[in-house]
């Protein structure tokens, strides 16, 4: 996967998009407010519209976006799941585990508990790492194809990130949020026009997101 063509037209088409054009830039940062708005308008990009669309029928972009919410949300579901069993098993009564061993309550010894924690931390990671990019392709193939249930069909989105690679797609989406990163601490090291440039630059950030991740999508051809 080339990740340097990946940015470069990412910025391309984010440039295109925004320079010169301050009444949707404008509209943008008024729908980062509202921010199904925000979600309807990334639907429109990830759809692969070239060049980056008007903002036009608000309701259709309000409507989209609460849809694409719901999918982030239905994925997210797994990862707060097994974030939260660590915590279930912590008020688990042991008392009845009590051994000369542990001399107390817990149920594993200290050493043990760590070793424990380490394999649930990377079993954790491992898991929202494969879920997100799971739940990138499904916003990708539902503004494809305009139906939620394509969003779902995981056997086929499980194909397809298999065709590009999941390495290279781990990669490629590590880079953007690095990319993204580094310059919003350079932007947060100017005081407080840093502040305000964040806050201006946001619609572009997300153009260039979506645009980004519906370049990995068509990396490879999605299955029917």
């Amino acid at each position: 996967m080339d990740y340097i063509r990946l940015l470069s037209e990412s910025f391309d088409y984010t440039k295109e998009a925004l320079w010169g054009r301050w009444v949707r830039w404008l509209l943008l940062l008024v729908s980062v407010i509202i921010f199904p708005l925000i979600y309807g308008y990334g639907v429109r990009i990830m759809s692969g519209v070239k060049p980056a669309p008007e903002l036009e029928d608000w309701v259709g972009l309000f409507v989209d976006g609460i849809k694409l919410i719901i999918i982030t949300v239905v994925y997210a579901i797994p990862i707060w799941v097994l974030a939260l069993i660590p915590l279930a098993a912590y008020f688990i009564p042991v008392s009845a585990t009590t051994t000369p061993a542990t001399g107390s309550g817990s149920l594993f010894s200290p050493e043990v508990a760590i070793i424990v924690a380490l394999v649930v931390f990377i079993i954790f990671v491992v898991a929202a790492i494969a879920v997100g990019i799971l739940a990138t392709f499904a916003m990708v193939r539902f503004s494809r194809t305009g139906r939620m249930g394509e969003a779902f069909r995981v056997g086929t989105l499980l194909a397809h990130i298999g065709r590009i690679g999941w390495l290279d797609v781990f990669i490629a989406l590590l880079i953007v949020g690095i990319v993204l990163a580094i310059v919003e601490f350079v932007l947060l090291l100017v005081s407080f026009i840093g502040w305000l440039f964040l806050i201006l630059l946001t619609p572009a950030f997300i153009i260039f997101t979506y645009r980004y991740i519906a370049l990995i999508y068509e990396s490879a051809p999605a299955p029917a």
